[in-house]
Protein backbone atom coordinates (compact mmCIF):
# COMPACT_ATOMS: atom_id res chain seq x y z
CA UNK A 1 0.00 0.00 0.00
CA UNK A 2 3.12 2.25 0.68
CA UNK A 3 4.27 1.47 -3.00
CA UNK A 4 1.23 2.92 -4.21
CA UNK A 5 1.22 5.98 -2.43
CA UNK A 6 4.70 6.80 -3.02
CA UNK A 7 4.18 9.53 -5.69
CA UNK A 8 1.95 11.80 -3.42
CA UNK A 9 5.09 12.14 -1.12
CA UNK A 10 6.55 14.44 -3.48
CA UNK A 11 4.96 17.69 -3.69
CA UNK A 12 5.52 18.29 -7.30
CA UNK A 13 3.10 15.06 -7.90
CA UNK A 14 0.75 16.27 -5.82
CA UNK A 15 0.61 19.96 -7.90
CA UNK A 16 0.63 18.03 -11.25
CA UNK A 17 -1.38 15.45 -10.07
CA UNK A 18 -3.82 18.30 -8.69
CA UNK A 19 -3.51 20.45 -12.12
CA UNK A 20 -4.31 17.34 -13.93
CA UNK A 21 -7.24 16.76 -12.13
CA UNK A 22 -8.94 19.93 -13.09
CA UNK A 23 -7.49 20.35 -16.38
CA UNK A 24 -9.51 17.25 -17.30
CA UNK A 25 -12.45 18.25 -15.64
CA UNK A 26 -12.30 21.31 -17.44
CA UNK A 27 -11.39 20.02 -20.68
CA UNK A 28 -14.32 17.24 -20.03
CA UNK A 29 -16.66 20.00 -18.92
CA UNK A 30 -16.20 22.36 -22.43
CA UNK A 31 -15.71 19.51 -24.85
CA UNK A 32 -19.00 18.83 -24.43
CA UNK A 33 -20.22 21.35 -26.71
CA UNK A 34 -17.46 21.47 -29.09
CA UNK A 35 -18.23 17.94 -29.79
CA UNK A 36 -22.11 18.27 -29.83
CA UNK A 37 -21.53 21.57 -31.99
CA UNK A 38 -18.99 19.66 -34.49
CA UNK A 39 -16.45 21.49 -33.77
CA UNK A 40 -13.77 18.88 -33.06
CA UNK A 41 -11.48 20.29 -34.87
CA UNK A 42 -10.83 23.82 -32.87
CA UNK A 43 -9.75 22.40 -30.06
CA UNK A 44 -6.45 21.08 -31.66
CA UNK A 45 -6.28 24.65 -33.88
CA UNK A 46 -6.98 27.23 -31.31
CA UNK A 47 -4.10 25.41 -29.11
CA UNK A 48 -1.70 25.90 -32.03
CA UNK A 49 -2.98 29.12 -32.26
CA UNK A 50 -2.65 30.12 -28.54
CA UNK A 51 1.30 28.76 -29.00
CA UNK A 52 2.29 31.35 -31.29
CA UNK A 53 0.61 33.99 -28.07
CA UNK A 54 2.51 32.46 -26.08
CA UNK A 55 5.97 32.70 -27.59
CA UNK A 56 5.53 35.99 -28.51
CA UNK A 57 4.45 37.18 -25.07
CA UNK A 58 7.63 34.97 -23.39
CA UNK A 59 9.79 37.19 -26.29
CA UNK A 60 7.94 40.41 -25.22
CA UNK A 61 8.17 39.83 -21.14
CA UNK A 62 4.58 39.73 -21.19
CA UNK A 63 2.70 38.04 -18.56
CA UNK A 64 1.90 34.46 -20.50
CA UNK A 65 -1.80 34.03 -19.42
CA UNK A 66 -2.94 37.29 -20.53
CA UNK A 67 -1.18 37.43 -23.57
CA UNK A 68 -1.23 34.07 -24.98
CA UNK A 69 -5.13 34.24 -23.62
CA UNK A 70 -5.69 38.03 -25.82
CA UNK A 71 -4.46 35.83 -28.71
CA UNK A 72 -6.03 33.06 -28.08
CA UNK A 73 -9.20 35.02 -27.83
CA UNK A 74 -8.58 37.22 -31.15
CA UNK A 75 -7.88 34.32 -33.35
CA UNK A 76 -11.36 32.05 -31.84
CA UNK A 77 -13.50 35.44 -33.29
CA UNK A 78 -11.28 35.69 -36.29
CA UNK A 79 -12.39 31.63 -36.65
CA UNK A 80 -16.39 32.54 -36.10
CA UNK A 81 -16.15 35.65 -37.73
CA UNK A 82 -14.60 34.26 -41.29
CA UNK A 83 -16.83 31.70 -41.01
CA UNK A 84 -20.11 33.45 -40.73
CA UNK A 85 -19.39 36.64 -43.06
CA UNK A 86 -17.49 34.78 -45.89
CA UNK A 87 -19.41 31.58 -46.32
CA UNK A 88 -15.81 29.63 -45.39
CA UNK A 89 -16.20 26.59 -43.76
CA UNK A 90 -15.34 25.88 -40.29
CA UNK A 91 -12.55 23.27 -41.00
CA UNK A 92 -10.96 25.26 -43.66
CA UNK A 93 -11.25 29.01 -41.44
CA UNK A 94 -9.64 26.50 -38.14
CA UNK A 95 -6.75 25.38 -40.73
CA UNK A 96 -5.56 28.45 -42.01
CA UNK A 97 -5.79 31.00 -38.82
CA UNK A 98 -4.47 28.46 -36.70
CA UNK A 99 -1.58 27.06 -38.84
CA UNK A 100 -0.67 30.84 -39.60
CA UNK A 101 -1.04 31.73 -35.93
CA UNK A 102 1.54 28.58 -35.12
CA UNK A 103 3.59 29.49 -38.18
CA UNK A 104 4.20 32.78 -36.32
CA UNK A 105 5.06 31.25 -33.04
CA UNK A 106 7.70 29.08 -35.02
CA UNK A 107 9.18 32.17 -36.94
CA UNK A 108 10.03 34.33 -33.73
CA UNK A 109 11.63 31.04 -32.12
CA UNK A 110 13.75 30.83 -35.09
CA UNK A 111 14.69 34.25 -34.71
CA UNK A 112 15.53 35.09 -31.30
CA UNK A 113 16.66 31.02 -30.20
CA UNK A 114 15.48 31.87 -26.73
CA UNK A 115 12.60 29.32 -26.19
CA UNK A 116 14.36 25.98 -26.54
CA UNK A 117 13.51 24.82 -23.01
CA UNK A 118 10.04 26.46 -23.00
CA UNK A 119 9.37 24.99 -26.21
CA UNK A 120 9.32 21.44 -25.38
CA UNK A 121 6.88 22.48 -22.62
CA UNK A 122 4.45 23.76 -24.45
CA UNK A 123 4.35 21.36 -26.88
CA UNK A 124 4.34 18.04 -24.58
CA UNK A 125 3.53 19.74 -21.61
CA UNK A 126 5.77 19.99 -18.09
CA UNK A 127 3.93 19.14 -15.72
CA UNK A 128 7.07 19.01 -13.22
CA UNK A 129 6.47 22.75 -13.56
CA UNK A 130 3.06 23.33 -12.11
CA UNK A 131 3.04 25.67 -9.09
CA UNK A 132 0.50 26.16 -6.48
CA UNK A 133 0.41 29.67 -8.34
CA UNK A 134 -0.87 27.37 -11.59
CA UNK A 135 -3.34 25.70 -9.53
CA UNK A 136 -5.13 28.56 -8.37
CA UNK A 137 -5.24 29.90 -12.21
CA UNK A 138 -6.58 26.30 -13.30
CA UNK A 139 -9.30 26.09 -10.89
CA UNK A 140 -10.05 30.18 -11.30
CA UNK A 141 -10.86 29.21 -15.03
CA UNK A 142 -12.55 26.14 -14.17
CA UNK A 143 -15.17 28.34 -11.16
CA UNK A 144 -15.53 30.47 -13.91
CA UNK A 145 -16.47 28.25 -16.55
CA UNK A 146 -18.77 26.60 -14.22
CA UNK A 147 -20.79 29.34 -13.44
CA UNK A 148 -21.07 30.63 -17.64
CA UNK A 149 -22.59 27.20 -17.88
CA UNK A 150 -25.06 27.41 -15.40
CA UNK A 151 -25.88 31.17 -16.10
CA UNK A 152 -26.22 30.45 -19.50
CA UNK A 153 -27.18 26.67 -19.76
CA UNK A 154 -30.31 27.40 -21.85
CA UNK A 155 -28.86 29.47 -24.19
CA UNK A 156 -25.99 27.32 -24.67
CA UNK A 157 -28.00 24.40 -25.19
CA UNK A 158 -30.37 26.48 -27.63
CA UNK A 159 -27.17 27.10 -29.72
CA UNK A 160 -25.53 24.05 -30.02
CA UNK A 161 -28.40 22.47 -31.26
CA UNK A 162 -30.35 25.09 -33.56
CA UNK A 163 -28.47 28.45 -33.40
CA UNK A 164 -30.84 30.03 -35.93
CA UNK A 165 -33.70 29.31 -33.99
CA UNK A 166 -32.39 30.54 -30.94
CA UNK A 167 -31.23 33.59 -33.05
CA UNK A 168 -34.68 34.02 -34.09
CA UNK A 169 -35.91 33.97 -30.40
CA UNK A 170 -34.10 36.51 -29.18
CA UNK A 171 -30.71 34.88 -28.16
CA UNK A 172 -27.91 36.92 -28.66
CA UNK A 173 -25.93 34.46 -30.44
CA UNK A 174 -22.76 36.20 -31.45
CA UNK A 175 -22.85 37.88 -27.83
CA UNK A 176 -22.37 34.07 -26.59
CA UNK A 177 -20.17 33.09 -29.23
CA UNK A 178 -17.73 35.52 -28.12
CA UNK A 179 -18.11 34.30 -24.62
CA UNK A 180 -17.81 30.71 -25.45
CA UNK A 181 -14.71 31.66 -27.36
CA UNK A 182 -12.52 33.51 -24.25
CA UNK A 183 -13.83 30.01 -22.26
CA UNK A 184 -12.34 27.83 -24.62
CA UNK A 185 -9.49 29.91 -24.92
CA UNK A 186 -8.77 30.30 -21.28
CA UNK A 187 -9.03 26.35 -20.41
CA UNK A 188 -6.78 25.67 -23.17
CA UNK A 189 -4.27 28.11 -21.90
CA UNK A 190 -4.40 26.71 -18.53
CA UNK A 191 -3.86 23.45 -19.93
CA UNK A 192 -0.89 23.76 -21.69
CA UNK A 193 1.46 23.19 -19.06
CA UNK A 194 -0.33 19.70 -18.07
CA UNK A 195 -1.15 18.53 -21.32
CA UNK A 196 0.77 20.24 -23.75
CA UNK A 197 -0.09 21.92 -27.19
CA UNK A 198 0.00 18.42 -29.51
CA UNK A 199 -2.45 16.50 -26.86
CA UNK A 200 -5.18 19.64 -26.00
CA UNK A 201 -7.43 17.89 -28.24
CA UNK A 202 -7.63 14.82 -27.02
CA UNK A 203 -8.23 15.91 -23.85
CA UNK A 204 -11.10 18.02 -25.06
CA UNK A 205 -12.99 15.50 -27.57
CA UNK A 206 -12.55 11.93 -25.88
CA UNK A 207 -14.70 12.07 -22.87
CA UNK A 208 -17.49 13.59 -24.31
CA UNK A 209 -17.42 11.32 -26.70
CA UNK A 210 -16.74 8.02 -25.03
CA UNK A 211 -19.98 9.41 -22.18
CA UNK A 212 -21.63 10.05 -25.99
CA UNK A 213 -21.79 6.79 -26.87
CA UNK A 214 -23.02 5.28 -23.72
CA UNK A 215 -25.89 7.86 -22.63
CA UNK A 216 -28.47 10.02 -25.18
CA UNK A 217 -29.19 12.41 -22.05
CA UNK A 218 -27.44 15.59 -22.35
CA UNK A 219 -27.25 16.15 -18.78
CA UNK A 220 -25.94 12.65 -18.32
CA UNK A 221 -23.44 14.06 -20.96
CA UNK A 222 -22.39 16.91 -19.37
CA UNK A 223 -21.94 14.97 -15.94
CA UNK A 224 -19.85 11.85 -17.42
CA UNK A 225 -17.57 13.74 -19.83
CA UNK A 226 -16.53 16.17 -16.22
CA UNK A 227 -16.05 12.66 -14.62
CA UNK A 228 -14.27 11.06 -17.57
CA UNK A 229 -12.05 13.73 -18.27
CA UNK A 230 -10.95 13.81 -14.30
CA UNK A 231 -10.54 9.85 -14.08
CA UNK A 232 -8.14 9.74 -17.46
CA UNK A 233 -6.31 12.92 -15.99
CA UNK A 234 -5.81 11.48 -12.53
CA UNK A 235 -4.29 8.03 -13.69
CA UNK A 236 -2.61 9.39 -16.04
CA UNK A 237 -1.03 11.56 -13.96
CA UNK A 238 -0.08 8.42 -11.95
CA UNK A 239 0.75 5.75 -14.55
CA UNK A 240 3.21 8.46 -15.77
CA UNK A 241 5.02 8.31 -12.69
CA UNK A 242 5.45 4.76 -12.00
CA UNK A 243 6.17 3.96 -15.51
CA UNK A 244 8.41 7.50 -16.38
CA UNK A 245 6.26 8.21 -19.56
CA UNK A 246 5.27 12.03 -20.41
CA UNK A 247 2.04 12.80 -18.29
CA UNK A 248 0.54 14.29 -21.24
CA UNK A 249 0.94 11.07 -23.42
CA UNK A 250 -0.23 8.78 -20.76
CA UNK A 251 -3.25 10.97 -19.89
CA UNK A 252 -4.53 10.74 -23.77
CA UNK A 253 -3.14 7.01 -23.75
CA UNK A 254 -5.68 6.19 -20.82
CA UNK A 255 -8.15 8.21 -22.86
CA UNK A 256 -8.10 6.28 -25.84
CA UNK A 257 -7.87 3.35 -23.60
CA UNK A 258 -11.26 4.25 -22.65
CA UNK A 259 -12.63 4.96 -25.82
CA UNK A 260 -11.99 1.13 -27.30
CA UNK A 261 -13.91 0.00 -23.85
CA UNK A 262 -16.93 2.01 -25.10
CA UNK A 263 -16.69 0.90 -28.33
CA UNK A 264 -16.52 -2.81 -27.16
CA UNK A 265 -19.28 -1.85 -24.73
CA UNK A 266 -21.22 -0.90 -27.63
CA UNK A 267 -20.41 -3.83 -29.38
CA UNK A 268 -21.87 -6.24 -27.10
CA UNK A 269 -25.45 -4.34 -27.03
CA UNK A 270 -25.86 -4.33 -30.69
CA UNK A 271 -24.74 -8.28 -30.32
CA UNK A 272 -27.37 -8.74 -26.87
CA UNK A 273 -30.20 -6.34 -28.27
CA UNK A 274 -29.50 -6.40 -32.35
CA UNK A 275 -30.94 -3.24 -34.14
CA UNK A 276 -29.62 -0.94 -36.52
CA UNK A 277 -26.11 0.57 -36.13
CA UNK A 278 -27.96 4.27 -37.29
CA UNK A 279 -29.86 3.69 -33.41
CA UNK A 280 -27.17 2.87 -31.23
CA UNK A 281 -25.84 6.26 -31.82
CA UNK A 282 -29.48 8.54 -32.19
CA UNK A 283 -28.94 12.52 -32.12
CA UNK A 284 -30.04 14.12 -29.01
CA UNK A 285 -33.01 16.03 -28.87
CA UNK A 286 -34.40 18.87 -27.43
CA UNK A 287 -36.49 16.58 -25.63
CA UNK A 288 -33.67 14.92 -24.25
CA UNK A 289 -32.67 18.42 -22.86
CA UNK A 290 -34.99 18.38 -20.35
CA UNK A 291 -34.18 15.19 -18.47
Amino acid sequence: MDQLLTPFQFEFFRYGFIAALLVGALCGMIGVYIVLRGMSYIGHGLSHAIFGGAVASYVLGWNFYLGAGLWGFVAALLINQTTRRYRIGADAAIGIITTASFAIGVAIISRYRRFTTNFDAALFGNVLGVTLNDILIIAAVTVFTLAIIFFLYKQLLFITFDREVASSYGVRVEWIDALFAFVLASAIIVSMQTLGVTLIAAALVIPPIVTRMLTDSFSHMMVGSVLIGALTAALGMYLSFQLDVASGAMIVLVGAFLFVLALALREVRRIRRPRLESELLVPITARDLLE
